[in-house]
């Protein structure tokens, strides 16, 4: 079965995610596999912002490891309480860092990254297992707008 995204034309981020989440939802909520449902996400997160990069890292072990993605190469594995990934492993809440020139620590898997939002993804029982991440190539590109919706999102991935 042919699945489709309809991704309305608007500058306003939050109508976009209010048109997307849904069908993000829908295109997953049948689906067991965690890694086609990832995969299906980033996508479709690409398709609606394009922005530089938009991937998973999964907890294996003490690290996390590089899962779905879309965007140049990335970074395989980061330590827990390294870069960005690590420390909301590590917290377990949601990072926006307007200029990642300023967050101590940054991993800089891409020179083009200049912004980024990390959002935990958690086991029914609370425990972080792994995170989307997402890199602009714009200072300040994401805000509460982004939070909301993809915490949100991230709340609906069933691992």
């Amino acid at each position: 079965m042919a699945e489709e995204l309809n991704v309305i034309s608007s500058t306003n981020k939050e109508e976009v995610y209010q048109s997307l989440i849904p069908q993000i939802k829908a295109l997953i909520s049948g689906e067991e596999d965690l890694i086609a449902n990832l995969a299906n996400i980033s996508a479709a997160l690409k398709t609606a912002f394009d922005h530089l990069w938009i991937g998973f890292y999964m907890v294996k072990g003490d690290e996390l490891v590089l899962g779905p993605f879309q965007g140049p190469i990335a970074c395989t594995r980061i330590r827990k309480g390294k870069g960005v990934c690590g420390t909301v492993w590590q917290t377990g809440t949601t990072e926006i860092v307007p200029d990642v020139a300023a967050f101590p620590g940054h991993i800089a898997c891409s020179s083009d990254s200049r912004s980024e939002i990390v959002v935990p993804i958690k086991s029914q029982a609370g425990v972080v297992i792994g995170v989307l991440d997402i890199d602009s190539s714009h200072l300040d590109t994401f805000n509460a707008i982004d939070q909301k919706y993809l915490e949100d999102l991230m709340g609906a991935i069933q691992a």
